[in-house]
């Protein structure tokens, strides 16, 4: 059988080794001996001897995501086999996270990571209740993490000289050390006016980085989260 769909770069090939590798621009593969964790429903297909279980937040991280929307709902993954996670064809990146480092990521950008990491959920400082409250899942440690963004990601360094303002709906995760506050840009009478649609921001002053992706949110998808 001939097709372009059989093309090397398409093709699926046995791990060398354990752990997080990119399959393609839209999944991530992980050759598993042990155990590791993904977001529920992010397995598209896996194969040898795995088990898939639901993996529990404790009650406080539960209470966070029942009031927020924004938690990270978990599933464990266990056992001697290779398994691809994706999101909607979402593009997938892997950060390597090594002793020192933290991430502040959304949690519906989180696809997959070691269970070297640890994370907590944590409100995101001077943002308040806007949006319906802004938490964040925090990764420290040394491993592997796979995020998805939808469309291509645009990484912007902050300095203590240039701080970075973006949409809340748009922003990926940014470097957990950074500062973040409310910003509003638009004045009063702008918005007796109707506004224009851009009132409120997060701030991020320090040094390190932040991602946003190039579009807002959609409605439909922050209602199913």
């Amino acid at each position: 059988m001939n097709s372009a769909l059989f093309a090397s770069e398409n093709m699926a090939i046995p791990a060398t080794a354990p752990g997080m590798t990119q399959q393609n621009a839209k999944s991530i593969k992980y050759a598993l001996d042990g155990e590791c964790y993904a977001r529920q429903g992010a397995m598209v297909a896996y194969r040898g001897d795995l088990q898939f279980e639901k993996q529990g937040q404790g009650v406080g991280k539960f209470l966070k995501r029942a009031v927020t929307g924004e938690g990270l709902a978990l599933m464990a993954v266990r056992g001697r086999g290779e398994v691809w996670f994706a999101h909607e064809a979402a593009n997938c990146f892997i950060i390597d996270l090594a002793p020192g480092d933290g991430l502040s990521v959304n949690g519906r950008n989180v696809l997959c990571f070691d269970p070297s990491l640890s994370y907590e959920i944590k409100v995101v400082k001077g943002a308040g209740m806007v949006g319906g409250g802004l938490f964040n899942s925090v990764f420290s440690g040394q491993g592997k993490l796979g995020v998805v963004c939808e469309g291509n990601p645009i990484v912007i360094p902050v300095s203590p000289q240039s701080p970075v303002f973006v949409d809340t709906d748009a922003v990926v995760g940014w470097s957990s050390s950074l500062q973040t506050t409310l910003h509003r840009s638009q004045s009063l009478g702008s918005m007796l006016r109707g506004g224009s649609g851009e009132a409120v921001q997060l701030r991020l002053d320090g040094e390190g980085f932040v991602v946003v992706r190039p579009s807002e949110l959609r409605p439909e998808k922050a209602a199913g989260n």
